[in-house]
């Protein structure tokens, strides 16, 4: 099963209503979410939950009240500042370090997991999807992305599908990392602006460190043809693929209202604009 991601070094660039976009176009896929802080794709599916379950991924000290001596010395190493004059543990300043269990002479402090957020899978009008929640104020999320994608493959794996739609996070950070292991093809999603093309430099980096082959998308080109320009001659310079530009087009966030990509309205020029790179993506890669 083929991997195809979508990135953006910086949020806000279009990226989800591409990833919506293929998700429409390609046939016999499976769809990832593996924006786990913030997922959203599900907006353009109409998704009906099958499964759910609970992520651990991390831990927590526990204090045993009855075990507690009170001589401070839990307290004494924390470095989070989570034990306090009562010896009560905040679990919001808790790392899970488990430095205070271990100085603890009686044994009264424990680490137990932690839920951190849920993993789902669902059935949608455009194919099964896998996503997940992290909890807000949570960490872990390269792990939660993980899961998602070890879902996603068993559901490819099940229905015997050929393409895997990934919509990864924004940023080079943990959960993009985790997206970008096993994918087959990643494809950057830009916007004409100067942040666009500093994060588009940095996420570029992260593709080629783990040797996936790359391919450029300038979304709402034609608001800055400047910074279009330097991006296009960036892209030239640095030998990546330019599958295509999208028009600035207000047809895009009323079809998102509806809960519908771009591609399911035949007079969108965004919509358009991303069948031609749906078509020219599959002459590169085929």
């Amino acid at each position: 099963m083929k991997g195809i991601l979508f990135l953006s070094g910086k949020g806000g660039t279009g990226k989800t209503s591409l990833a919506g976009a293929f998700a429409f176009l390609m046939e016999n896929k499976v769809l990832a979410d593996c924006d786990v802080d913030a997922a959203n794709l599900h907006l353009l599916l109409d998704p009906k939950i099958e499964q759910e379950g609970e992520f651990q991924g991390s831990k927590e000290a526990v204090k045993d009240d009855s075990k507690c001596i009170a001589c401070g010395e839990c307290r004494r190493v924390c470095r989070f500042h989570a034990i306090d004059e009562d010896f009560n543990i905040d679990p919001f300043l808790c790392e899970g370090c488990g430095a205070c269990g271990y100085v603890c002479p009686t044994d009264a402090i424990t680490l137990s997991p932690r839920t951190s957020g849920k993993w789902y899978t669902a059935s949608t009008r455009l194919g099964p999807l896998a996503s997940a929640e992290l909890y807000p104020g949570e960490e872990t999320s390269g792990k939660l992305v993980t899961v998602v994608k070890q879902k996603a493959y068993q559901l490819g794996k099940e229905l015997k599908a050929e393409r895997l739609v990934i919509d990864g996070s924004p940023g080079i950070g943990c959960p993009v990392i985790a997206s970008v292991s096993g994918a087959t093809a990643v494809i950057l999603v830009t916007e004409p602006s100067l942040s666009g093309l500093h994060d588009l430099e940095r996420i570029l980096k992260v593709a080629r460190h783990f040797r996936i082959p790359a391919y450029l998308v300038i979304n709402k080109f034609d608001l800055n043809e400047e910074m279009n320009a330097q991006i296009e001659e960036f892209s030239k310079q640095e030998g990546l693929p330019l599958l295509g530009r999208i028009p600035y087009d207000p047809m895009v966030p009323r079809m998102m209202i509806a809960g519908k990509s771009a591609v399911e309205d035949s007079k969108s020029r965004a919509g358009m604009a991303m069948r031609k790179i749906h078509e020219r993506l599959g002459s590169l890669t085929s």
